[in-house]
């Protein structure tokens, strides 16, 4: 098969080559298209109850603030550095 790109997605598909995310071009293209399959095929009905679990978590008042979420990782981040 051939086909062709526009000079933008060859030039990204080089770099990812290049830094040795993929061996070649062609297991590049097929990794994504493989991808992208696996994407279109999930309908991620598995996440749904996940997902009305946390929102009902936030609603106990379980959650907390993007605000709270990074004082609290900067808190653990500066144990670990000492």
């Amino acid at each position: 098969m051939t086909i062709t790109l526009p000079r933008e997605q060859q030039e990204w598909l080089e770099a990812q080559v290049k830094a040795g995310y993929y061996d070649s071009i062609e297991e590049a293209v097929a990794s994504i298209v493989a991808e992208r399959m696996f994407v279109a095929v999930d309908d991620l009905a598995w996440a749904k109850p996940l997902v009305e679990e946390a929102l009902a978590a936030v609603d106990r008042g379980e959650g907390m603030t993007l605000e709270e979420y990074r004082a609290r990782m900067a808190e653990r981040f500066g144990k670990l550095e000492r």
